[in-house]
């Protein structure tokens, strides 16, 4: 500890006289004695040396000035003002900016960019369905029914469905009301003479349907509580569906239904009468 005391000191020592600046002047020779008149006693020669040293230890000793404080706090204002200045102007540019950014560029929510079409129709493609466009008056919603089913797959959910058939499924992106729409992940396609399974999905196999409505479901309380804890949570939520009509499967050929014959009324009544008599 001693030794470490000792260090201490010494190396305070040393960065003192390190930072120690002298002065131009203190490095300037003393007078030279020389010039000392010859007839000047000893006294006078000694009073004269002694002034000399003490006026050039005088010289080498170093005095630290510090800045008084209205100097600092007159910097510091001229600072301030300064940076205000140049944050006013960088507001202003910003703000000229942002105007001919509004021009230029459409943007939607706040943090948020629009999406250009291929991104849209990919995101949909990884969804299952693919947006075809509006519905026109020469569609033909409602078609006769062909006995075949599909089982479609919409996200993470799968749905069995024939022709003619409306179900709701989770809301989906980029598409409105009378929106045709194509259901490209088809897991199996069946009928009462062959069924077709897909690994996963089938090939050349498509369903067809049409936006109808977008609706919300039922609301569903969601209450949290922790007992002895003064902890008590309400919520409500209503899930956003999408409802769609299926126009159309294609992949499978459906068989036709056998029409049935049906009994003239004249071979009816003669029925009855033979019964009768």
């Amino acid at each position: 500890m001693a030794h470490r005391r000792c260090l201490q000191a010494l190396t305070r020592q040393v960065s003192a006289f390190l930072c120690t600046k002298p002065s131009p002047q203190a490095l300037s020779v003393p007078p030279p004695l020389l010039n000392l008149p010859v007839d000047t006693p000893t006294t006078n020669f000694l009073h004269i040396f002694t002034e000399t040293r003490a006026t050039s230890s005088a010289q080498l000793v170093h005095v630290r000035y510090f800045s008084s404080s209205k100097l600092n706090d007159e910097n510091k204002e001229a600072k301030e003002i300064e940076d205000d200045s140049y944050g006013e102007e960088e507001e202003e540019e910003d703000y000229e900016s942002g105007d001919d950014e509004s021009v230029s560029v459409s943007r939607g929510p706040i943090g948020k960019r629009e999406l250009t079409a291929e991104e849209k129709e990919a995101e949909a493609a990884t969804i299952g369905y693919k947006v075809v466009g509006p519905l026109e008056q020469k569609d033909r919603v409602f078609k006769p029914y062909k006995p075949a089913f599909a089982v479609v797959q919409i996200g993470s959910h799968q749905f069995k469905v024939s022709n003619g058939d409306s179900f709701f499924t989770e809301r989906l992106k980029f598409c409105d009301v009378n929106d045709k729409l194509i259901l490209n992940k088809v897991l199996l396609l069946g009928s009462n003479t062959q069924t077709i399974i897909g690994r996963p999905i089938v090939r050349n196999a498509a369903v067809h349907a049409v936006v109808e409505e977008h609706a919300l479901d039922a609301k569903v309380i969601i209450f949290k509580k922790k007992r002895r804890k003064n902890y008590r949570r309400t919520k409500g939520h209503r899930q956003e569906l999408t409802k769609l009509r299926i126009t159309d499967i294609k992949g499978i050929k459906a068989p036709q239904l056998p029409k049935a014959d049906k009994p003239s009324i004249a071979a009816e009544k003669k029925q009855e009468k033979v019964e009768a008599a």
